[in-house]
Formats: C-alpha cells, sequence, structure tokens
C-alpha cells in the first residue's frame, strides 16, 4: 500500500487488475485487519491538512458555488483529508464517525467526476452501496442537489418499496445509482440495470454491509463493475471481510481517518442501571418523559411494538422503527422523531444505521446489545457533531456478567446504581436535556394550498439533512 501522500493519475490506459475475492484464500489476502487499523490510527493521527475550503481541495467552482447556496462553506475534517486524493481520481479508504461529513467526502468527488455528460438508459456510471434504505435515502436527500447543479441524476433503489418508480428511472437514464445491495441485484437480474458502465464505486458504512450478512451480494456487485474504475470505500471497522474487500478491490488506496474506529465514548455519560425486570417499562417511561429526544434500543422488532404501545399508555408518546414496517411507516416515524413529535424513538438495531438525528442526547439500551460493537453503533446515535451525549443501560440480575464484559469489552466504565421507579438517579435523568420544540410550519391562512404546506415541510427537512451531510 502506498503512502497517502503519493498520488497517482485520475486516469490510466492500463486496467488496473483486482483479485477475485472468492478465488484467494483468506490466509492469504494481505493487509490484515490489524495492519490496515494500524495505518488508519496512523491516517488519524497526521496533522490536519491546510485545505480551509472546497475550492482549495480541488472541487470544481460549480459545485463550490452549489455549496455555498445551501451554507456549506468549509470543509469538515473527513473532508478536507479525503478530497484531494479521491478529486485526483485516487481509491480512498477512510475512516469516520456517523455525523463527521462523510457523504460529501465520496459524494462531491463523484459528482466532479461525472460532471459533463449524461449516462445512457439503465447504464449508471456512478454506484453507491449502502446497507439500509433509510441511508440511501439519506444519501441522495444531500447529494440530489448538487447533482442538479452539475446537470446530473440520481436514483435511490431499495428494498420495501414499489419497482415501478425505480424501472421508470432507470429506463430514463440515471447518473448515479445510491442502492441497497439486494434490491440492486434483483434490478440487475430484471435487465433493468447494467454496472459496466460505473467508473466510481462507493462503499458507504462497509462494516454494517458485513454486520447484515450482504457481503456475497457486495462482491458480485463489484465484480460487475469495471476493473479500472474508482473505488471510495468507507468504514468504522475492518474486520468481518471488510478487509478482504479491501485487499481485492481498492488499488494504493490513499487511507484517510479522523476518528478512532469505536463511537466517540469519550463525549459520553455511561450509566448502568441494576433494575427487576418488572420495573423496565416504569423506570424507562419516567425517564422517556424528559424534556430532550430519547432513542430507545431493544432487540426485536416486537419488543419495539411494544414498548412504545405501553410507553404510549404511561402518558410517553413514542415511535417504533424496525425491519418489519414498510418503508412509508419507517420514514413517517423517522420523520416525527427529527421534527420532535413524538421526542421518543424506539428502535431495533437492524435500524440502528439509518438513523442519523441530531440532538439526540440520551440513548437507551432498554435491552442489552448483542456484543460492544452493537453498543457502540447503538450508542454513536448520540454526542454527534461534538455535542456531548447520555447512555444508560438496564441491567437484570441474570444479565449483569455479560453486560459488564460487554461495557469492558467496549472500554466504558459506566457510573452504576440499583434502581427502582422514583429513585434519584432515575428522576435525575428524567429531568436531563435540552426541550425540544415540535418542528411546525408557520400559521398560515385556513385556505393555504396542501401543494404550498408540503413545500414548507420539504424545506425544514432539507434544511437539516444539509447541517448533516
Amino acid at each position: 500500500m502506498s503512502s497517502p501522500h503519493q498520488r497517482r493519475p485520475a486516469s490510466s490506459s492500463r486496467p488496473r487488475r483486482r483479485p477475485h475475492p472468492r478465488s484467494v484464500p483468506a490466509a492469504a489476502v494481505e493487509p490484515t485487519p490489524s495492519a490496515l487499523e494500524r495505518l488508519l490510527d496512523e491516517a488519524s493521527a497526521r496533522e490536519a491538512p491546510p485545505v480551509t475550503s472546497f475550492a482549495a481541495a480541488g472541487l470544481p467552482a460549480v459545485l463550490v458555488d452549489a455549496l455555498a447556496r445551501r451554507g456549506i462553506n468549509a470543509p469538515f475534517a473527513i473532508q478536507a483529508r479525503a478530497l484531494p486524493d479521491a478529486i485526483a481520481g485516487r481509491d480512498v479508504l477512510g475512516r469516520a464517525q456517523t455525523g463527521s461529513g462523510k457523504t460529501l467526502a465520496f459524494g462531491l468527488p463523484t459528482l466532479a467526476r461525472l460532471s459533463g455528460r449524461r449516462s445512457r438508459p439503465r447504464h449508471p456510471r456512478g454506484l453507491v452501496l449502502v446497507p439500509t434504505r433509510e441511508l440511501a435515502m439519506q444519501v441522495a436527500d444531500a447529494l440530489r442537489p448538487l447533482a442538479d447543479a452539475v446537470d446530473l441524476r440520481i436514483v435511490a433503489v431499495f428494498g420495501g418499496s414499489p419497482y415501478g418508480r425505480q424501472l421508470a428511472a432507470l429506463e430514463r437514464g440515471v447518473d448515479i445509482v445510491i442502492a441497497t445491495p439486494g434490491r440492486l441485484i434483483d434490478l440487475i437480474d430484471r435487465g433493468a440495470c447494467s454496472l459496466s458502465a460505473v467508473s466510481v464505486a462507493v462503499l458507504d458504512e462497509a462494516d454494517h454491509m458485513a454486520d447484515l450478512g450482504f457481503l456475497p451480494a457486495v462482491v458480485r456487485l463489484l465484480d460487475d463493475v469495471p476493473a479500472d474504475g474508482q473505488r471510495l470505500l468507507f468504514s468504522a471497522t475492518l474486520d468481518r471481510g471488510v478487509d478482504r474487500l479491501v485487499s481485492a478491490y481498492l488499488s494504493e488506496p490513499a487511507v484517510h481517518a479522523v476518528a478512532p474506529a469505536a463511537s466517540p465514548v469519550e463525549a459520553m455519560d455511561h450509566h448502568a442501571f441494576l433494575l427487576e425486570g418488572g420495573d423496565k417499562v416504569a423506570v424507562a417511561a419516567e425517564i422517556a418523559a424528559r424534556p430532550g429526544r430519547t432513542l430507545v434500543f431493544v432487540r426485536t422488532k416486537h419488543g419495539a411494538d411494544r414498548l412504545a404501545k405501553q410507553l404510549g399508555k404511561a402518558g410517553v408518546p413514542a415511535a417504533a422503527i424496525h425491519g418489519g414496517l414498510s418503508q412509508p411507516a419507517r420514514q413517517r416515524a423517522l420523520s416525527g422523531f427529527a421534527d420532535g413529535h413524538p421526542r421518543v424513538l424506539v428502535a431495533t438495531d437492524v435500524a440502528a444505521r439509518g438513523i442519523h438525528v441530531d440532538d439526540v442526547d440520551l440513548v437507551m439500551h432498554f435491552d442489552p446489545p448483542n456484543d460492544h460493537k452493537d453498543y457502540l453503533h447503538r450508542s454513536g446515535r448520540t454526542a454527534r457533531a461534538g455535542a456531548r451525549g447520555t447512555v444508560v443501560s438496564f441491567i437484570q440480575p441474570d444479565q449483569e456478567r455479560a453486560v459488564t464484559r460487554l461495557h469492558r469489552d467496549a472500554q466504558v466504565t459506566p457510573t452504576s446504581a440499583r434502581v427502582h421507579p422514583g429513585h434519584s438517579e432515575v428522576r435525575r435523568l428524567a429531568e436531563s436535556g435540552t426541550p425540544v420544540r415540535p418542528l411546525q410550519s408557520s400559521p398560515q391562512p385556513a385556505r393555504r394550498a396542501p401543494g404550498q404546506l408540503r413545500a414548507g415541510r420539504s424545506k425544514q427537512r432539507q434544511h437539516r439533512r444539509d447541517t448533516a451531510a
């Protein structure tokens, strides 16, 4: 792997030869996850580059102006590090925490490279693979206004939604497909999409795709992409097979990182509440009635629905989000939580990576996570963008040993207390948090047209997406 400071030309007449991952024994793949992690740690420790503007990073003026119109004038840390190499055409291996701005770190170079011409029907030139439909929608929403500025077309394709619009968009021709692996393979098998023209392929949250068992599908899709294109891979960790993707598909990548693989635990206050099973709902309701946003994690979709109903009966409005809901239902729950009504969202681990909402200042582990990585992923929904957050774990007597081990593996030392409804520590959390004011449209005359109402809400949502991108 070459030095991150060396650059190769943006294009080459000689296709890069990539080994087929299924033909290479695991023991033969180099470098190892630990070696890659060391490179990322070294990259994170390097002094920040002297890139203080998007223009200095090499971004075309039309995109710089489009960002400025949206109030985005200076690059975040991961953008300042990764943009020059990505714009120059290098493969990039990046590590950055959620909310750090990595969407623009890969999106802007992709738009810059593809601008200037349109793609043929069913033959996109850009591909972004993501693990969840929520993330597909978020990435599409963040990039679409910028794509408009350079006359490029974007479509998000994911399961759980009708095929009609996705098929129609591909038939008309799109330049960038943002997709979950399963739905994209389905569309390819139907003859609705071909990856033979893709020149930029992005893997976002590759570790979560591995967690969900998507790597075989990712391998198939990357094998369909021409070997001489650019690859941009972003991941929090490089285990569970992600390192093999790096070795097989990235050619001498520039390595950039702005944070360790773990969530920013130092910006969180961690608590462990030991309690009896019969007290869990009452204590959860007492805390969730707080004025700030509360994100509650459970293990199963049935548990999410049940707890949301139990909190509602206790006088605490809550919504549930999990993989068993339709896409419109999931989007309504997430949009309502982002808008501040309700202030409580009950989620499963499957839905966790799709939750990118600022100002979540308390995460509650109602059910313990499966392992320390899930603990960090869940907890990472708070303490975003430099803010502080609070994390509380509910622990029943028979779970105490396992959760203690989990906290140790996560390098967390929580403040422990044995609690019950009305306990002083419970009350302290129940009174914490900045009050959330539900986002509402300004008062308008009663005869206001429905289209105007939708447009107003759309602008409000877009403002939140822009600040998170």
